[in-house]
C-alpha cells in the first residue's frame, strides 16, 4: 500500500515537470544554452532529450500544418516569442534550509518600497518565486 502512495506522488511529480516542459520548452531549453559550464542543469539528462525533441516535433508540425500554406515572408515563427513566459512572481511555498538573512521582498503596496526579512532554519514561508529563485539554485531553500 505505502509503495502504491510513493509510486504516485512519483509520477504526479514527473508529470508536473513534463507539462512544465511542454507549456514553457522554449525558455527552458534557452535558458539550459546560456548557463555557464560548471553551473548545473535544471533539466536530467532525459528531460533535456524531451524538451529538444518537442521542440523539433512542434516546429515540423507547424511547418508541415500551418506555414507552408501562408506566403513567404509570414513563414518564419520563432517560438520563443510565440509561448508564454513562465510567470517568475507566482508565489510558492518553501522551506529553509540554511539560515538567510536580508533577502529583500518586494511588497504589493503603494509605497512599493523595498524591506529585508530573515529566513530561519526550518522555517516554511509563501514568497514569491523571483524572490527566491537565487537561494533554489544554490540549495539554501526547498520548493514544496
Amino acid at each position: 500500500m505505502e509503495i502504491e502512495r510513493i509510486r504516485f506522488v512519483l509520477s504526479s511529480y514527473l508529470r508536473c515537470r513534463l507539462v512544465k516542459i511542454e507549456k514553457f520548452f522554449p525558455h527552458i531549453l534557452e535558458k539550459e544554452k546560456s548557463r555557464a559550464e560548471g553551473e548545473p542543469s535544471i533539466l536530467s539528462p532525459e528531460e533535456f532529450a524531451f524538451a529538444t525533441e518537442y521542440m523539433a516535433n512542434t516546429e515540423a508540425y507547424l511547418k508541415n500544418v500551418a506555414l507552408k500554406h501562408m506566403p513567404p515572408n509570414l513563414q518564419k515563427v520563432s517560438l520563443l516569442k510565440s509561448v508564454p513566459k513562465p510567470n517568475l512572481d507566482s508565489f510558492v511555498f518553501l522551506r529553509v534550509l540554511e539560515r538567510q538573512e536580508n533577502i529583500l521582498v518586494e511588497p504589493e503596496t503603494d509605497e512599493q518600497r523595498e524591506y529585508a526579512i530573515d529566513l530561519e532554519e526550518g522555517s516554511q514561508h509563501l514568497i514569491r518565486y523571483r524572490t527566491v529563485a537565487p537561494l533554489v539554485a544554490s540549495g539554501a531553500v526547498q520548493l514544496i
